[in-house]
């Protein structure tokens, strides 16, 4: 499969004009994208800026150019490229099953009304563990993070629906770390990362020494300090007290992962957020994946643990991965076909059956909150993009 030299063409040029008409319009500051077809690059391409505007949303006098080798907080990403990777790589191994109870490995979730939740609810978003919850006001390292999941209550019955948790996540970072025998960030490095050559692939890239060209998120945490603070975003719990915490970053932040969770409850390595990347390093986890699990002539992941995780649930999604079809970043694509999403602009898009797929990187939270409520929803021109994408391939 490949595209016809009119398609890409066609193709390029539909999506150029998406991108340079979103910067040009001041909607977003940047991106990068990455479309591939087989073993063909169709489009690898940068737009804009990777920063536009300082603290105070004013434009920078020289803004940095976006390149395609800039890395990206890819936010909840983090959760399908590196924690249900991990996943997928200790249940080939034998070493998990995705219908284990989590009491099995975290005995804090051997109580009454934990005991039923399973590896599996965790990825499918089904275990009834608050959407969110601000974890920072109550826990200040990785240990009291995993204590403090362990303690709180249930927001749903378990099984009972899918309710999109970044706690589950974190859960799931805590049994790889228990299975494993490592730190996160090092088992995925040591295990996905550096075998499958993704060498801008890390969490807390400022602590490495080296000058990556990063591009820049939010100004502080504001619609996460909105989430604390305002009603009307349904995120109040009694004891969360306003006074007893006030740790909010006031700065652009520039290679210091967005999500509170992950950088102030957990120094930047979370199960749900954390991970900084480039468009051609997540293709190559894609590749993969595309391919079966082969990585060359070597079987990176067995074909029947691919097809476990990419199989639709009852909510018409895998495990970890996003499969129905009404979700923007795949809406109307063939059966088969997964993606996800992250809260800075971030979105995969695969389509197995066409072996197409699509990677935006969008640094919209660079913009600022609109109005002070919320970020320019970038939904839209992921679709727009993911359709020219179908439309234009064989």
């Amino acid at each position: 499969m490949s595209f016809a030299q009119g398609d890409r063409a066609a193709l390029i040029n539909t999506v150029d004009s998406i991108l340079n008409s979103q910067v040009n319009n001041d909607k977003i500051p940047g991106a990068v994208v990455e479309i591939k077809q087989g073993d063909s690059v169709v489009m690898l391409k940068a737009f804009g800026y990777a920063q536009k505007y300082d603290y105070h949303h004013r434009l920078l006098a020289k803004p940095p150019v976006m390149t395609t080798g800039t890395m990206f907080d890819i936010a909840s990403l983090t959760k399908m490229v590196g924690t249900t990777t991990s996943i997928m790589l200790l249940v080939d191994r034998g070493l998990v099953h995705v219908d284990d109870p989590v009491s099995k490995y975290i005995p804090a979730f051997g109580s009454p009304d934990k005991a039923a939740i399973t590896i599996r609810n965790l990825l499918t978003h089904t275990a009834g563990l608050y959407e969110w919850y601000p974890m920072y006001y109550r826990a200040h390292n990785k240990a009291q993070t995993f204590k403090l999941i362990g303690e709180l209550p249930l927001a749903f019955p378990v099984g009972a629906g899918r309710h999109y948790s970044d706690l589950g996540f974190t859960v799931l970072g805590e049994i790889i770390e228990k299975v494993s025998g490592m730190p996160l960030d090092q088992f995925e490095q040591q295990n996905i990362f550096k075998p499958l050559g993704m060498s801008h692939t890390m969490y807390n890239p400022l602590t490495k020494g080296k000058p990556y060209k990063i591009a820049a998120t939010d100004p502080g945490n504001p619609f996460e300090h909105r989430m604390v603070y305002d009603p009307s975003m349904g995120y109040q719990f009694k004891e969360i007290r306003h006074d007893a915490w006030n740790g909010w970053r006031h700065y652009v932040l520039h290679g210091q992962v967005d999500d509170g969770n992950a950088w102030y409850a957990e120094h930047g390595v979370a199960g749900a957020a954390g991970l900084f990347s480039t468009a051609e390093d997540i293709q190559k986890l894609v590749d993969m994946l595309v391919h079966h699990g082969k990585v060359g002539s070597k079987q990176f992941i067995s074909e029947q643990t691919i097809q476990t995780f990419l199989t639709k649930d009852k909510y018409l999604n895998g495990l970890g991965w996003m499969m129905d079809p009404l979700n923007p970043v795949i809406k109307g694509g063939p059966e088969g076909s997964f993606g996800h999403t992250g809260f800075t602009g971030t979105s995969i898009a695969v389509v197995p059956s066409k072996k197409l797929s699509v990677i935006l990187l969008i640094n919209r939270e660079n913009m600022g909150l609109i109005d002070g409520k919320a970020y320019y929803n970038v939904s839209p021109v992921r679709e727009e993009i993911f359709q020219a994408a179908l439309k234009y391939s064989r």
